[in-house]
């Protein structure tokens, strides 16, 4: 085959895995609360279960559960009837996948579920089958046709029961109001952890701060601006920020006139600049600078006292950007 002739064979498959998502979307309905609801209301863990290629989707969808504050245990069918079935309570919920809803496999997991009064959600292709009949709420995952070719592997359906396990898992953490700090606390190791923890006060300058009074010339500006990376904080007797300086606005004056040494700073300076606190996350302090063309952030405490200078290129260093 030409490389031509392959691409398009690639993108066929991924339009039709596209195409069995918008569908699955599409049949989203009450079922799908009640899910949420029965998910949301446990008072166990949440037991997630399917066979082959249905097992392996399962698998992902409880590892996403559990990453976003729902424990969840994924629970072969048949292990289940060899002594694994330890792992479920009464106070618990399982998911179950299949496509044809009828894997006989399947079936003894089931019975011991109904057994221990464990409602059941089914993700099938098949609403009319003995797996949808026997579940609480089934949702459907029906898919027009798979990817492959005379369908010898599971595709468009295993994409569509994947995509609906994460529609699922974050409709509930919306629902418990799971937050990013709790999301960080699951996720302590590399970089995502570490921007959804790093705070402002863990990067910011908070010696020997660049500062000013308003009334102080140009000149003792120009000095700062030079020796302290470029942003002088404006500040009253009090401390507080009054106005910001930076290399920019220097240049700016440069352009305009020659006499600028002896003028006060308050004529120069931007007189609402943008600012954050301590407390403030990293990553939100970087998406602020880059909002704004901005390559520092004067620090304020609650009474707009300034307690810092935090500046892009260390919050570059310390992996927030």
């Amino acid at each position: 085959m030409e490389p031509n002739d392959l691409a398009e064979r690639g993108r066929r498959v991924l339009a039709l895995e596209a195409e069995a998502i918008r569908r699955v979307a599409g049949q989203l309905g009450p079922a799908f609360a009640t899910a949420v609801r029965l998910l949301a209301g446990a008072k166990g863990r949440l037991i997630v279960s399917g066979l082959g290629k249905s097992g392996l989707i399962g698998r992902k969808i409880a590892a996403t559960l559990t990453s976003t504050g729902s424990p969840a245990s994924f629970l072969h069918p048949v292990d289940s009837l060899h002594g694994d079935l330890g792992l479920v309570s009464r106070d618990d919920v399982a998911i179950l996948l299949s496509k044809s809803g009828a894997s006989d496999e399947l079936f003894g997991l089931v019975g011991q579920l109904k057994r221990f009064g464990v409602p059941i959600i089914a993700l099938t292709g098949n609403l009319d089958s003995p797996l949808a009949r026997q579940a609480d709420v089934a949702l459907d995952a029906s898919v027009s046709e798979e990817a492959c070719p005379e369908t010898l592997a599971p595709t468009a359906s295993t994409t569509a029961a994947l995509a609906l396990g994460d529609a699922l898992a974050v409709t509930l953490l919306e629902v418990k109001g799971f937050r990013r700090e709790q999301f960080a606390a699951l996720h302590p190791g590399g970089v995502l952890g570490k921007n959804l923890l790093l705070r402002v006060e863990d990067v910011m300058v908070a010696r020997e701060i660049p500062t000013l009074g308003p009334e102080r010339p140009m000149r003792e500006c120009v000095v700062l601006l030079a020796e302290k990376r470029g942003t002088v904080a404006v500040v009253d007797g009090a401390g507080s920020l009054v106005g910001v300086v930076t290399a920019g606005d220097l240049t700016r004056l440069m352009e305009r006139t020659d006499q600028f040494l002896g003028m006060p700073v308050r004529e120069v300076m931007t007189k609402t600049p943008k600012t954050t606190t301590s407390d403030t996350l990293a990553g939100a302090a970087v998406r602020l600078m880059e909002q704004h063309g901005i390559m520092a952030l004067p620090v304020l405490d609650g009474g707009r006292k300034v307690v810092g200078m935090v500046h892009l290129h260390d919050l570059m260093r310390a992996g927030a950007a």
